[in-house]
């Protein structure tokens, strides 16, 4: 009895062991991950396990997401987990995303992976028309995302057709024009082949820098009722509150900008809205659910308090981030640098073995001419001196046979003295045989110099035989002659040291300081325009292709607005002088205390500078 009730108890225990954990699955952009929780863990808890995890520091823009009863909610830090409405199934499933946006990414994305996070989720929005992108900016978009994944452009690799299982245009932009896949692929990849050089972090970079200017990019939108029970609908941002109708998201009818705001509050289902100008209405709105009511009154404070962080000096924590990033991307440089100049090296070192081997390939030829050369001379030799072999032998038998002549003149000139008449006869004969020994010298005589000039051809031939030889000789010493390559083509050892930086603002600081601001503008109007031409250009070669019957709403209201110059930032202009007018003494010395406002937007679509500010800036300060 004793054994079975601590066996008993034994198990009882064990399964209370067991259930002090539970399994989160964690479900980011590009993987998902699986955690063993302890039962009092608080959402904190589990939210810094997936940063470190991640190796993200840059914790403040991103939260972990559900949904309850058809509603978006985040996970609350300060509270346990298993205390929230998560789904109590396990492994419970959260979603880790971007939660507020930047203003300006490439001022305050530091970390190469927030970046990669916000590239991929933002890409996953436009795709899905979550975030109205124009079609000749959806093309440009398409580009830098082609080259983010296979880097350079090379037309040996990168054949056509090799991104027809790509997803990279809104289904909305390619129903709106005539254009099969090969010609929208063609765009991209000439596009692409534009971006040459730049690594997968700076063609993110470039991708977020364009999307940011879209008039949808980082609001949340709620569909909410005014007093008169009329639909509206509200959107928050990193710059304020923004009042939609139901058909256009993208011309905001009136908006709020943070510094404009002196109080944000809820009872129920009703919104308040109080102005920081105290003579100014009070913007009042009830929302259907109370759920709905908390997310906008938790997306409000967190935008708001990154919003004043962004306008202070930074934390260590953050220049400590942006001093080893700026290390980070510096030893990146000097290792690109290095790889460039070893392909250089090494591009040099083949064009110099593809010369050696045409120059030896020539050599080859040239020897092979003459040794064809030299044996055309040797039979030209052989056939020369069997000509004046010949020729010899004729001349000795002519000889012979003027000899042979000659004995027979003699032997007629004794036979001649037996009678006149055979002498006039034998006289006869003899000057017959004259006339012919005659002939047959001359023959001689010709057949001689014939024989003579046979030799001196022969030794002509030979001497060519000779110089022929000695060129072969030549050209086979030159052919095994190797050259070396020399000492001082090999690359450089590249070393490199940091030193500590101080910092001390003086007036020749600030001066120094606000060249370098009137420069960054110059440079940011320059490439604004450049990107400008760009996006006209692309938009030029689609239109004529562009079906006018297939535009949605939001298009025509995206071009209405591209054509009258409209967009949500003219509310915050407005919105400026009546602001800036109720302000106290103290208020104003506290806003020159502040950092200078930013530039103002970009038009649409344009791309982002290096230094530039975001094209939804309205705020005032």
């Amino acid at each position: 009895m004793a054994s079975a009730l601590a066996a008993k108890m034994g198990f009882n225990s064990l399964v209370r062991k067991q259930n002090r954990s539970f399994t989160v699955r964690i479900s980011t952009m590009e993987s998902d991950m699986e955690f063993s929780c302890k039962m009092k863990w608080k959402g904190k808890d589990l939210f810094d396990l997936v940063c470190r995890t991640l190796g993200l520091r840059e914790t403040w823009f991103f939260g972990l997401r559900y949904t309850v009863k058809d509603t978006v909610a985040w996970l609350k830090m300060e509270k346990k987990v298993l205390d929230q409405d998560v789904p109590k199934e396990e492994p419970i499933t959260l979603h880790f995303l971007a939660k507020f946006y930047p203003e300006n990414v490439e001022e305050e994305l530091v970390q190469d992976i927030t970046q990669h996070l916000f590239f991929l989720q933002v890409k996953k929005k436009i795709l899905e028309e979550e975030i109205h992108c124009p079609p000749e900016a959806s093309v440009l978009l398409a580009s830098y995302a082609v080259h983010a994944k296979y880097g350079d452009y090379n037309p040996n690799v990168h054949k056509p057709g090799f991104l027809a299982q790509e997803e990279l245009l809104p289904k909305r932009v390619i129903n709106l024009y005539q254009m099969t896949a090969e010609m929208w692929e063609e765009r991209i990849a000439a596009c692409h082949a534009g971006h040459r050089g730049r690594t997968r972090e700076e063609a993110e970079m470039e991708y977020l820098k364009i999307a940011q200017d879209l008039d949808m990019y980082g609001v949340n939108y709620f569909v909410i009722r005014n007093k008169k029970g009329t639909d509206l609908l509200l959107g928050v941002d990193a710059l304020g509150l923004h009042i939609y109708e139901p058909d256009n998201r993208l011309t905001p009818k009136c908006s709020f900008p943070w510094n404009e705001i002196r109080n944000i509050s809820y009872s129920d289902k009703e919104f308040t809205i109080k102005p920081l100008d105290k003579k100014a209405n009070v913007f009042k709105f009830n929302s259907s659910r109370l759920r709905v009511n908390k997310l906008i009154l938790q997306l409000c404070i967190g935008s708001h308090d990154l919003f004043i962080r962004r306008r202070r000096v930074d934390s260590l924590e953050v220049q400590q981030m942006k001093a080893q990033a700026k290390e980070e991307r510096a030893k990146k440089q000097m290792e690109r640098q290095r790889l460039q100049q070893e392909k250089q090296l090494r591009e040099e070192a083949e064009r110099a073995r593809d010369e050696l081997e045409r120059r030896l390939i020539q050599l080859q030829d040239e020897a092979s001419m003459a040794n064809e050369a030299l044996l055309r001379s040797e039979q030209t030799a052989d056939l020369l001196a069997e000509k004046a072999q010949i020729a010899e032998e004729e001349a000795k038998l002519l000889a012979q046979k003027a000899a042979e002549a000659e004995t027979e003149m003699q032997r007629i000139k004794v036979t001649a003295m037996r009678g006149q008449e055979e002498w006039r006869l034998m006289e006869q004969k003899m000057l017959e045989a004259e006339v012919l020994a005659l002939k047959m010298a001359e023959e001689s005589e010709r057949r001689a110099k014939e024989a003579e000039q046979l030799k001196q051809n022969l030794l002509e031939a030979q001497e060519s035989e000779h110089r022929a030889k000695h060129k072969l000789l030549e050209i086979t010493s030159r052919v095994y002659t190797h050259p070396a390559l020399p000492a001082d083509c090999m690359p450089p050892e590249l070393s490199f040291s940091s030193e500590n930086l101080s910092f001390d603002f003086k007036d020749t600081d600030m001066k120094r300081l606000s060249m370098e601001i009137e420069k960054e503008k110059v440079e940011y109007l320059e490439k604004s325009k450049h990107l400008q031409e760009q996006l006209n250009e692309l938009k030029t070669e689609i239109e004529s292709l562009k079906l006018k019957e297939r535009e949605t709403p939001l298009d025509v209201i995206h071009n209405c607005n591209a054509e009258h110059g409209t967009s949500k930032h003219s509310n915050f202009k407005k919105l400026r002088p009546r602001a800036l007018s109720n302000i106290s003494m103290d208020s104003l010395l506290l806003l020159l205390l502040l950092p200078p406002p930013p530039p103002p937007p970009l038009p649409l679509l344009l791309l982002r500078s290096p230094g530039g500010h975001p094209g939804k800036s309205g705020s005032s300060q």
